[in-house]
């Protein structure tokens, strides 16, 4: 269980903040921004899902998208967390959490017309935040490859992170046609 009794502590006025463990490191460190990203990252999902609900699309996502900001919350644990050994008992994304979007993918797919064009960003209020949410994601998986060139993550961080972004861009296209939105196409060239 956790327990959170006071918001502020004081501790990060100087710039400096806890990992798992207790190091103290400064608040722009690698390993700082990308669970920092991640939690931007689940803040977007979070606001996806509350457009959800007048989204007919909420049926299929809101149960997924629930359960991602869990994994993602794990994830952030994970990378906030420097040691390998602490890190093998707390949680931790693992290979069956990218199998399960992959599965997820394919299954939304099947029902979206092929692309013969890249989308932009549209297609409705909840596609548009999907779309926000995957350019987030990416973002975090830029800031996650960083920290690893220079620390140790769990193997299957970027790997998952890249996976929801193709999630979050599938989820977009599949609210877009539950909500009844054309997704908008780039036309390359048109001004």
């Amino acid at each position: 269980m956790v327990r959170i009794n006071r918001v502020y502590t004081r501790t990060g006025d100087k710039g400096k903040t806890g990992l798992v463990g207790g190091a103290r490191v400064a608040k722009d460190h690698a390993r700082i921004e990308a669970y920092g990203t991640v939690d931007e990252l689940n803040a977007t999902v979070g606001m996806v899902r509350a457009a959800l609900a007048r989204s007919k699309a909420k049926k299929a996502l809101d149960g997924i998208l629930a359960r991602v900001q869990n994994e993602l919350f794990d994830l952030g644990a994970e990378l906030a967390t420097p040691d390998a050994e602490r890190r093998k008992r707390g949680p931790a994304i693992a290979e069956h959490h990218v199998t399960r979007l992959e599965e997820e993918i394919d299954r939304l797919n099947e029902d979206l017309p092929e692309l013969r064009s890249f989308v932009l960003p549209g297609g409705g209020d909840v596609a548009a935040f999907l779309h926000l949410a995957r350019t987030v994601c990416r973002r975090a998986e830029r800031r996650t490859l960083t920290l690893s060139r220079k620390e140790g993550i769990g193997a299957h961080v970027v790997p998952y992170l890249n996976r929801l972004s193709d999630a979050l861009f599938v989820f977009s296209r599949s609210a877009a046609k539950a909500d009844g939105f054309e997704e908008p196409l780039w036309e390359p060239a048109k001004s």
